[in-house]
């Protein structure tokens, strides 16, 4: 138990990163791994320790989010004080080229986001994200092309010329 306890408590920066990366809230992301965790340590003995606790927390984290994320499409929207303050102090430390980045990641589609998370920052495989997010390996390669291609478009400076190769 307490390797269990050791490795899940080490994995807890990667999935506040992974949370934050997809509700875009410091405080919602702290929310959604408590949850993950306290579901993980509740559901301890569906865990196959000759496995990586990784995927299966970030599965848990992912389908946490997704159920969650669900519930709220149903009810109107709100913000709290306190996440326009969190907006307006974020906006102020960070540079414009990160601004660019986030602001171009909340328009890709959760899907889109979702893979781009998991493979390129959080370095998962193509196995494990497609575990994570269950879908075929096959369908995460697909994903992702997509997904780096709709970020590359986003991020391209309007003010630089479109170069076209041609042939």
């Amino acid at each position: 138990m307490a390797d269990f306890n050791s490795e899940m408590t080490q994995m807890i920066p990667q999935l506040r990163r992974y949370a934050r990366a997809l509700v875009n809230s410091r405080d919602q992301a702290d929310d959604l791994v408590q949850d993950c965790l306290e579901r993980a340590i509740s559901r301890r003995h569906l865990w196959d320790d000759r496995r990586a606790i990784r995927p299966w927390l970030f599965t848990i984290l992912h389908n946490i989010y997704a159920n969650t994320a669900r519930r709220f499409n149903r009810m109107p929207g709100m913000i709290s004080m306190q996440q326009v303050e969190e907006t307006v102090t974020a906006a102020s430390e960070i540079d414009l080229t990160l601004q660019d980045l986030e602001h171009a990641l909340d328009q890709l589609s959760d899907e889109h986001r979702e893979i781009l998370i998991l493979v390129g920052l959080e370095q998962m495989s193509y196995k494990e994200a497609g575990e994570i997010l269950d879908i075929p390996m096959g369908t995460v390669m697909s994903r992702l092309t997509r997904a780096r291609k709709k970020l590359r478009a986003l991020m391209q400076d309007p003010s630089q010329p479109k170069i076209r190769r041609v042939k």
